[in-house]
């Protein structure tokens, strides 16, 4: 029955026609057709059985995964990098980008703080080169989202000559106002639109009050990697599992072509049922539901 659902939607997007759609809107499109998930998510259960969580990712659906916390001397959970590597190959899965902490980076400015981390990212051919978080030392106004977008333009140069490019994940403080300006505002304003990508973190941007759609619209094509996050219809700080919680992703979706969409990403950050049977409800609601 399953198979059957993706020929069909499979056939209707053929039908749709080259002609009608942008080339690259069907590229994302397909891309984004195949459901990632954060690994971060799995935070308490990678590092006990790297292999074992894996596995369990596959089996749930998913296609793609997003790394987090990969050091030099300790690799990705303690297996090396091409080791991890051939461990998603044998799962089917690849991981189109990694979260790497580039906060001591953004201070000191040394581009040799990021080398290690990008020959990382490049041994599992990541698409993208993303910053996960900021230090609440380095974001207390707008000069510092300034020098920060500075940093990024920097890194996303290096970046490049790896085959890969660079994107900044959100959270909520970047639409803190100092004055008229919000630090998100500033970073997308002041960093190279064609090198510095934003990887949307939904729910932190409701979160925060503000409309995905109103970003997309304004900022075209700059958002290809989305976090789907949904948001507990009672507690806004709680995450639960996507399409069970009080987020229009469906509105949102609709807006695809807009950001720029080429991969979509499940995550969350707490649960109430067991986190398998949990990412394996997101699955199904965003593939069966939503893509």
């Amino acid at each position: 029955m399953n198979s059957r659902r993706i020929f069909i939607k499979q056939a209707s997007i053929a039908a749709a026609g080259v002609a009608i759609l942008p080339n690259f809107y069907c590229t994302a499109s397909a891309s984004a057709n195949a459901v990632g998930l954060q690994l971060y998510t799995l935070r308490e259960q990678l590092p006990k059985d790297v292999k074992g969580v894996i596995a369990k990712v596959a089996q749930a659906g998913y296609k793609k995964v997003e790394t987090y916390g990969y050091t030099a001397e300790k690799g990705y959970w303690g297996l090396a990098a091409k080791d991890f590597k051939a461990l998603l190959t044998e799962n089917g899965l690849t991981a189109p980008s990694g979260h790497f902490s580039m906060d001591s980076y953004i201070k000191s400015g040394s581009v040799e703080e990021l080398k290690p981390l990008i020959e990382g990212a490049a041994a599992l051919s990541m698409e993208y080169f993303t910053c996960p978080w900021l230090d609440p030392t380095l974001r207390t106004s707008i000069d510092d989202f300034k020098r920060l977008a500075e940093r990024l333009n920097t890194a996303a140069g290096i970046a490049k000559a790896s085959g890969m490019k660079l994107a900044y994940h959100n959270h909520d403080f970047e639409f803190t106002k100092y004055g008229e300006e919000t630090g998100y505002e500033t970073l997308l304003s002041s960093t190279d639109k064609d090198n510095v990508n934003f990887e949307m973190d939904l729910y932190w941007v409701v979160r925060s009050g503000n409309d995905p759609i109103e970003l997309f619209k304004k900022h075209p094509g700059r958002f290809p990697m989305w976090h789907v996050k949904d948001m507990d219809k009672i507690d806004k700080t709680i995450n639960t599992e996507v399409g069970s919680g009080s987020i229009d992703f469906k509105s949102i979706y609709k807006e695809a072509k807009e950001a720029g969409l080429e991969h979509l990403i499940v995550e969350q950050e707490n649960f109430s049922i067991d986190p398998f049977v949990s990412i394996k409800k997101s699955f199904d609601y965003v593939d069966h539901e939503l893509i």
